[in-house]
């Protein structure tokens, strides 16, 4: 078997191995804020992995992107004393890492007590409740990054200050800049075929440095697999090639905000048409959709910190900044929450805007997907579809999205709904680690408190 794609078995996955006469292979698992946290895995060990498991400190489920410990989760802690949690080797994740002569890459997940907490299991289960509903999803994301020309050390020398975008001034959708740096483009677009996350589109967006790409629709699982490894081996890349990339939502207030989009739509289980096109209906839109759009917009504000995870991700959601504000739909409105994409019965869908780029992707599709599955349940109606600009229009109070992260936490960790969709441990360990997060920040001084209050108060 010569292509990483074809592995599906176990029995598959160790004939690779043994084929392309590998001493050792990398093994990968996405923690809470989507980091791949992993190791090079000796062969043998490795076969007896894909049969039994192995185990992996419970740690990258207890601590946060820095390896700071929290101190306020039940589910890991100095008090359970950090034990290993078991891990399951996904066979058919397997992929080659081109820059690594012939390395395999396989994708991990943790099951038994682990598994309520684990982010891929989450989005697992959400699955799980959709087909059981009847429907199979399918979803592709796409995301902003900008960068830098720049290494992981000068952005430390230089406090993360002043750092030199790749390229210069607001050129979106440039063939210009596409066709003098194209060398890395190509780089990108190889390395996403190869890997198979691959890119639908890619092209500048507004800003220095700022690049869009949109990997190509898949079934649920596979996309979040294909996004949260874009993330990661565009970052790789960028730094093999002395540069840096960021998936921040918010690098800087001078430029706009950087998005995760996820676009989603329901086909029915048993093969036949999509739930969501209905050509007799008003902009195409099933009976189906309509709910699966209302649940999305009414359960935005208590699942928004699954979706914009850190403190930077509320400076992006401010008006004019191509980010919403308030949970709203339109139809091929981009100042919306929520765009419906009126199409045909292949490519009817809505598109999911409040994405960011900073997001977990595991977890922001679980939260997309669920939160409409949970309105087709309930068979809720939408609000009004606003035309024209959003930003400048009053809408109802509870279509509000909560200002900041704590807020955000507090809204998910007394939610019924998350409750009932995602299970108590994930929801309280997950409120607790934000919760975590705004406590880490309020230790921080920033610069502008020390510009505004050092001399003059």
């Amino acid at each position: 078997m010569k292509n990483p794609r074809d592995v599906k078995t176990i029995d598959e996955a160790k004939k690779i191995v043994t084929a392309r006469n590998l001493s050792h292979v990398k093994v990968g698992i996405f923690d809470i804020d989507g980091i791949m946290r992993g190791k090079y895995m000796r062969k043998d060990k490795f076969f007896a992995a894909l049969e039994g498991g192995f185990a992996f400190c419970d740690v990258v489920l207890g601590w946060d992107s820095k390896d700071q410990l929290y101190d306020n989760v039940t589910y890991t802690g100095w008090h359970s004393g950090y034990p290993d949690a078991p891990v399951r080797i996904i066979p058919e994740s397997c992929r080659e890492i081109p820059h690594e002569d012939n390395m395999l890459l396989f994708i991990g997940e943790f099951t038994d007590q682990a598994a309520t907490i684990c982010p891929r299991n989450l989005l697992k289960r959400v699955i799980k409740k959709t087909q059981d509903m009847g429907f199979e999803a399918y979803a592709a994301l796409e995301y902003e990054f900008f960068l830098f020309k720049e290494t992981s050390e000068s952005v430390r020398e230089k406090g993360f200050r002043n750092l030199e975008p790749w390229t210069s001034d607001w050129c979106g959708y440039s063939v210009l800049r596409n066709s003098v740096h194209a060398d890395f483009y190509h780089k990108i677009l190889d390395m996403s075929e190869a890997m198979d996350f691959p890119i639908e589109g890619l092209h500048t967006e507004t800003g220095p440095g700022v690049l869009e790409a949109a990997i190509t629709v898949d079934s649920a699982e596979n996309a979040a697999d294909k996004a949260a490894l874009f993330k990661t081996f565009i970052k790789v890349l960028a730094q093999r090639n002395d540069l840096m990339a960021t998936f921040m939502a918010k690098w800087s207030m001078d430029y706009p905000g950087q998005s995760g989009h996820i676009h989603l739509s329901l086909r029915h289980h048993d093969g036949t048409k999509s739930a969501f096109y209905d050509p007799d209906q008003k902009h195409c839109m099933s009976k189906i959709q309509r709910h699966f759009l209302a649940g999305q917009q009414r359960l935005m504000p208590e699942f928004l910190c699954l979706i914009a995870p850190t403190i930077n991700s509320y400076t992006r959601l401010i008006p004019g900044a191509w980010a919403p504000t308030d949970a709203t739909w339109g139809v091929e409105n981009r100042t919306t929450a929520l765009r419906i994409i009126k199409g045909s019965e292949k490519s009817q869908r809505v598109e999911y805007r409040l994405g960011s780029a900073d997001g977990n992707p595991y977890l922001t599709l679980a939260a997309a997907l669920a939160s409409g599955l949970y309105g087709i349940i309930n068979e809720w109606e939408p609000e009004p579809q606003v035309i024209g600009n959003a930003y400048e229009q009053t809408h109802p109070a509870h279509l509000a999205l909560p200002k900041t992260l704590w807020e955000a936490a507090q809204k998910l960790k007394n939610s019924t709904a998350a409750r009932t969709l995602f299970g108590a441990e994930f929801v309280d360990h997950f409120a607790a680690t934000r919760e975590w997060e705004v406590r880490e920040y309020r230790k921080h001084v920033s610069d502008w408190e020390m510009n505004r209050y050092f001399e003059l108060i």
